[in-house]
């Protein structure tokens, strides 16, 4: 196993098996492509020459670079073609049997200190090396598609494996330019792991028409940073490679986060696997194409639907970040604003605030002084919700507790002038029990804005039972005129966006706790195999560990799930005072500003 890997055979040349073996062929490895389907390794070459071909009109390689590359690959339909090669890597379909014969026909034809990879992303490597001739040369090599593009590569190793292999393999990934990380063998690994736990609680989310399948992508791309919505991308992956990987989880974890939901069965045994064919959760214009088309589903605008109330003013309470952010937008799109704290000096230490905010604005050429100076001449600093008197919108900010908003909006009730609408910004209490703290639950909706407001896009419109027509066709009117984006969603724990996320947060710590993979491992497993902005634990240090413990025990309390329970690790750093960013260590530890 000291040999360097120089040939390499791919066996399967699907997208993925073409995107490794194109990845191969340009760092200058000599690659046996192998297929039994003609028709696919016509479509590899084809592949290749296109790709190249780009790669040269974008000066990224000179057509002599092209056709060394071109010459590097050679397409078969026998595994006798693999004979001289020092790594062979297969991406055959992920089932066992299918696998487990490719290798055993391998064991034949292959020398002994030849390494043998497979690219399951669901299967036992463990079983699969057990059922080899030399399991010690057996391991798990995971990219991720598009192959070309994405840097991670999860090297998978079992108890049987040898490290001389695993070092070999880690070695190549480092020189095709990939960033390698260790993890043992579980179903998922490290990214598709945390990942497809949260793409089987939104699939579950849509069945349960709690919202939107369009509703539930918006909400995790403008709130979560991410690449694309949930349903769009198990339509990419594959609906019947998502339930496969899930039921490989669930056999193993038998967390009933991972038991597929039942929506995935359903569209899978309807031949409706996403993309490859034509249509998933959404319909495209054709198979094996990206764009989506309109179909029964999609959202028309309703003829019928109630018009909403006139806004000019808008009462915001609260003097922290949160509440200057909110009245700084509602000001920006030209409404007054009257700005409520505790006392005059902290509404306008607020203000200030604001004013520091827009000062960024205008110096990074975003908007203009005059701008400026008008945006902060709609902005009233107040020191008492006495001055909400004649708002048509009072939206308040103040701290995550029920008993402290309840009483905030029963003293709404008193002050605002009948038919205003009074709005909760919580992000995980029940807006029906400050609803029902007033006399006009009608007229309470909840108003949930992401951090920092004035950047953050989503506002997740969070109707109870007891909200009008007329009062939620206003709260979406003003989102879309202040710029935002609206996303409808019920009034339970978590609402979109903290629901799906914070079970991913709290599985990524239980990781840790079981000592599968290090903090830095999994953070650069989901920043560069899912594409995240910032992976599980900078976004944990980042909310702050106290937040998300009282998110996953609301999570927890409200769905008794309890997969949901707050992993412990969670709480004992809590206890130790361990808050994140904002008291110098959390996760990691952080210099004192």
């Amino acid at each position: 196993m000291d040999t360097p890997l120089h040939t390499i055979a791919v066996v399967g040349l699907g997208t993925m098996g073409t995107g490794i073996a194109e990845v191969l062929a340009r760092a200058g490895r000599e690659v046996v492509g192998i297929d039994v389907s003609d028709a696919a390794a016509r479509r590899a070459v084809l592949a290749l020459e296109a790709s190249t071909a780009r790669a040269v009109e974008r000066e990224r390689i000179t057509e002599e670079e092209r056709r060394n590359t071109l010459a590097r690959f050679r397409t078969f339909s026998d595994l006798q073609a693999a004979a001289e090669a020092d790594l062979v890597i297969e991406v055959v379909p992920e089932s066992y049997d299918v696998k487990l014969q490719v290798l055993r026909e391998l064991d034949g034809v292959v020398r002994p200190q030849t390494i043998i990879a497979t690219g399951t992303n669901a299967l036992s490597v463990t079983r699969l090396a057990a059922d080899s001739e030399r399991p010690e040369r057996v391991l798990g090599l995971h990219f991720f598609n598009p192959a070309p593009a994405m840097k991670l590569v999860e090297v998978v190793s079992c108890v049987l494996t040898a490290p001389t292999a695993v070092e070999a393999v880690t070695e190549l990934a480092r020189e095709l330019g990939k960033e390698p990380v260790a993890v043992g063998d579980r179903p998922g690994f490290v990214a598709d792991g945390l990942l497809f736990g949260y793409l089987n609680q939104a699939a579950a989310m849509y069945e349960s028409r709690y919202a939107s399948r369009e509703d539930i992508d918006a909400a995790m791309k403008l709130g979560c940073g991410l690449p694309m919505g949930p349903l769009a991308l198990l339509d990419l992956i594959g609906i019947d490679t998502a339930r496969t990987v899930l039921d490989a989880m669930y056999a193993e974890s038998h967390d009933r986060l991972h038991a597929p939901a039942p929506i995935l069965k359903q569209l899978s045994e309807a031949g409706l696997t996403g993309r490859k064919a034509g249509r998933g959760f959404y319909t495209y214009a054709a198979p094996d194409t990206a764009e989506v088309v309109e179909d029964a589903l999609t959202p028309k605008p309703s003829a019928e639907a109630a018009a909403g109330r006139e806004v000019r003013s808008v009462g915001v309470a609260g003097s922290g970040t949160m509440a200057s952010g909110i009245a700084e937008v509602f000001a920006k799109a030209g409404y007054d604003v009257v700005l409520a704290a505790r006392s005059l000096e902290k509404a306008e230490v607020a203000k200030a605030r604001i004013g520091k905010s827009l000062a960024r604005s205008v110096s990074k050429g975003r908007m203009t002084e005059e701008a400026r100076e008008a945006t902060l001449a709609r902005i009233a600093p107040a020191g008492s919700l006495d001055a909400f008197s004649d708002v048509d919108l009072a939206l308040e900010a103040v701290a995550e507790d029920l008993e402290i908003k309840q009483q905030l909006f029963a003293t709404l009730d008193k002050i605002c002038k009948p038919g205003a609408v009074l709005a909760t910004t919580t992000s995980s209490l029940p807006v029906v029990a400050c609803a029902r703290a007033t006399s006009r639950p009608e007229d309470v909706i909840g108003m949930h804005f992401f951090n920092p407001a004035p950047a953050m896009k989503l506002v997740e419109v969070v109707r109870t039972v007891l909200t009008s027509d007329e009062v939620h066709a206003t709260v979406r009117e003003v989102t879309a005129k202040i710029k935002k984006h609206p996303v409808d969603c019920g009034d339970r724990a978590g609402f979109i966006v903290n629901a799906l996320l914070f079970p991913y947060l709290n599985n990524a710590i239980k990781m840790v706790e079981e000592h599968y993979a290090t903090l830095d491992d999994i953070d650069a497993a989901m920043k560069l195999g899912g594409g995240y902005p910032m992976g599980p634990f900078e976004l944990l240090d980042v909310v702050g560990l106290d937040v998300s413990l009282a998110i996953e025990k609301v999570l927890h309390s409200e769905f008794r799930d309890p997969g949901l329970a707050p992993a412990p690790l969670l709480e004992h750093l809590v206890a130790a005072g361990c808050l994140g960013r904002k008291t110098g260590r959390g996760f990691r530890e952080y210099a004192r500003r």
